[in-house]
C-alpha cells in the first residue's frame, strides 16, 4: 500500500512516505501558504497515486481545506487524525492525556506523546517549537501530566514588532547581555523560551523523582538547542507518532 503522513502545522507542512516497517519515511517540509500548497504537492510527492493519506493538523480551517482539497485529487483515502483520552495499541502499551476534553489537546501534541512512548525510554518532556511553545510531561507508564503553552521566541518577535514596528523582527544574536537592540530581542526572546523549558524539567523532576529526558521538536528548536545541552532532537516526533496512530486505525 503506498501510504503517506502528513503533519499540517501553523508554519509549515511536513510530509513522509509511510514505511512497510510501519515507520515514516524521510520527511519533507513543504509551503505552508494556501495557494501554493497544491503545487508544491504536486512537486514533491511521488507521480503515483497514494492510496491513503493520514491527516494531522492544528492549522486554520482554511489551510486544513486547502490541504485537504490538494490531497483529494491524488488520494484513494484521506484519514484524519483526532486526539483521544487513550491510546492502546499492539506492543505499545497505553497513553493516556490528562486533559478532561481531547478536543482541547492538539493532535499534535497527542501525537507527540504517542511517538516519544513508543521509544520506550522512560519519561520525557515533550518541547514543540513552533508558532507556539508546547510542553507536556509524560511518565513512563504512559500518563500524561499535562503541559504548558506559551508564545515560541518567533511569536514574541513578531507580535513585539506588530505593536512596535520599530523593533525589528528577525535578526540579533542570543548573550546573556546584550548591548545592541537586534541582539537584546533575540537574547530576550530566546532565553524566555529556554527559561520555561529549564523550570519545567526541574518541576519534571521534582513531581517524577527523577529527571525525564527532554524532546525537542519542532522548526524553532533548532535555536534553542545550544543552550539545552542535555535536549535530544527528535525532528519526526510528530510524524512517528502519527505512524502509530495509522497502524490502529487501519486495523480496525
Amino acid at each position: 500500500m503506498n501510504a503517506w503522513l502528513f503533519d499540517l502545522g501553523n508554519t509549515r507542512l511536513k510530509c513522509a512516505p509511510l514505511r512497510a516497517d510501519g515507520r515514516p519515511g524521510a520527511a519533507l517540509a513543504l509551503p505552508h501558504r494556501e495557494e501554493d500548497i497544491a503545487a508544491a504537492l504536486s512537486e514533491h510527492l511521488p507521480r503515483e497515486r497514494i492510496d491513503v493519506a493520514y491527516l494531522a493538523s492544528v492549522a486554520h480551517p482554511a489551510q486544513r481545506m486547502a490541504v485537504l482539497q490538494a490531497l483529494s485529487a491524488r488520494c484513494g483515502r484521506i484519514s484524519i487524525a483526532r486526539t483521544q483520552t487513550r491510546f492502546r495499541a499492539p506492543g505499545f502499551g497505553e497513553v493516556r492525556i490528562a486533559y478532561a476534553e481531547p478536543r482541547k489537546f492538539g493532535v499534535d501534541r497527542f501525537l507527540g506523546l504517542l511517538g516519544a512512548h513508543a521509544q520506550a525510554r522512560g519519561a520525557s518532556l515533550i518541547c514543540g517549537v513552533g508558532t507556539a511553545l508546547t510542553i507536556d510531561l509524560l511518565d513512563a507508564d504512559g500518563s500524561h501530566h499535562g503541559g504548558l503553552i506559551a508564545p515560541s521566541p518567533t511569536l514574541m518577535r513578531e507580535a513585539l514588532h506588530a505593536r512596535a514596528p520599530q523593533l525589528p523582527e528577525h535578526g540579533g544574536r542570543a548573550l546573556d547581555f546584550a548591548a545592541d537592540t537586534e541582539d537584546a530581542l533575540a537574547s530576550g526572546a530566546d532565553g524566555a523560551a529556554i527559561a520555561l523549558i529549564e523550570r519545567s524539567l526541574a518541576r519534571a523532576a521534582q513531581r517524577l523523582g527523577a529527571t525525564p529526558r527532554l524532546l525537542l521538536h519542532g522548526g524553532g528548536s533548532d535555536a534553542l538547542a545550544a543552550a539545552l545541552p542535555m535536549a535530544q532532537a527528535a525532528p519526526s516526533l510528530v510524524l512517528e507518532g502519527l505512524a502509530i496512530w495509522a497502524a490502529v486505525e487501519t486495523s480496525s
